[in-house]
């Protein structure tokens, strides 16, 4: 007799407690993964380059030495709040809504708007994050799959919209990772459709690169919500994100805003910095100048396809998206591989625009990468 027949199978005790009390769906799910870049010519998530002048960072690291670090924020945020509708476009009678980056704005927006049975919509591909922040506030995520060039379906998208009536639409302007800026007939166009039933949110976290803005069009559309972020703009280290949009709409909004959500430090430093934002207004306009001139030395590499750009990003094509990520990894260039995001996707590799430097070292890893297939 095999003496382990009647011996009971054991359970681990974690895993039957985790059944317990973890939603299915949060189970099946693997945890966002930001690859280690320690080494690296770091190229794979759309930063700025560029440190602030030295003059600047002396001056920043004064201030930041004056705060009162064992008290909570003024949740108001009022100085913070005017000063970004006074240096960055918001328009006259119009306020902000500010987060811990864009991430909690869209976390803030499935919140209030979750309902039982209601859809959130969203071409694809774009942000993940606008499909994981639906499905963990127990929102319905549709995707509608983009043209084989990357723009937008608009009879697909309008047929959906009618089909699902989402609660909420999100749209890149320009899309992450495809660097795509919608035609912005197209963008209203939607707006409009949506007004029965929903927001359309407008993210313009790279507007800086794309000088396009449909901030202006706020007043005509009390369904549309403006959301930018001053991570693309050379902040990504403070975590700032804001957004705009019907003052009412606003009002109701701010209620599922948590206290204290931007720290004293974000704050002190995201004031200093509008003070002098004509210096990343400067860094915008020299990466937009290096976007050009790298985007054409990738296209005419042999085999590379190369999207037309908006952002502070390109998006190329491969004969192997594998082997050249690979490759560059060797090299200790880190890039994202974005073939494995979305089949629209295969074989593309999304590249940030970087320094002439940067930008020169990624050009000859790339070519030998290529040379190596």
């Amino acid at each position: 007799m095999n003496p382990s027949a009647s011996q009971p199978e054991m359970t681990d005790p974690n895993e039957d407690l985790i059944a317990r009390v973890i939603r299915p769906v949060v189970r099946g799910w693997q945890s966002y993964h930001v690859p280690s870049a320690e080494g690296m010519v770091k190229l794979d998530a759309m930063e700025n380059p560029y440190l602030l002048p030295a003059e600047l960072r002396v001056e920043l690291g004064r201030r930041l030495a004056e705060l009162e670090l064992n008290r909570y924020p003024v949740p108001s945020y009022t100085a913070l709040k005017a000063s970004i509708c006074r240096h960055l476009g918001v328009p006259a009678g119009y306020d902000v809504l500010l987060g811990n980056g864009s991430d909690e704005l869209i976390t803030l927006l499935s919140t209030a708007c979750a309902l039982p049975g209601r859809a959130v919509l969203a071409p694809e591909p774009g942000f993940v994050m606008y499909g994981i922040s639906a499905r963990s506030a127990g929102l319905d995520y549709v995707g509608v799959p983009l043209r084989a060039d990357l723009s937008l379906d608009m009879p697909a998208m309008l047929a959906a919209m009618e089909e699902h009536k989402p609660v909420i639409t999100w749209l890149g302007y320009p899309n992450n990772p495809t660097g795509t800026l919608y035609e912005a007939a197209d963008v209203l166009r939607i707006v409009e459709a949506a007004a029965p039933y929903g927001l359309v949110v407008v993210d313009e976290a790279y507007q800086p690169f794309a000088a396009a803005t449909l901030m202006a069009e706020l007043s005509r559309f009390n369904n549309l919500v403006l959301m930018r972020t001053v991570s693309k703009l050379g902040l990504a280290g403070i975590r700032l994100g804001y957004l705009s949009a019907a003052p009412a709409l606003l009002r109701e909004l701010d209620k599922v805003r948590p206290p204290y959500n931007v720290n004293v430090l974000t704050e002190a430093a995201a004031l200093f910095v509008l003070e002098h934002v004509d210096v990343l207004e400067a860094q915008a306009a020299r990466l937009r100048v290096a976007r050009t001139t790298l985007a054409q030395q990738m296209a005419d590499l042999p085999g590379v396809q190369v999207f037309p750009s908006a952002a502070n990003f390109i998006l190329i094509r491969v004969p192997d998206a594998d082997k050249v990520f690979a490759a560059l990894l060797e090299r200790k260039v880190l890039v994202k591989n974005a073939g494995r995001m979305h089949i629209l996707l295969q074989n593309c590799l999304r590249i940030t625009v970087s320094t002439d430097e940067e930008n020169a070292v990624l050009l000859a890893a790339l070519k030998a990468a290529l040379h190596a297939l």
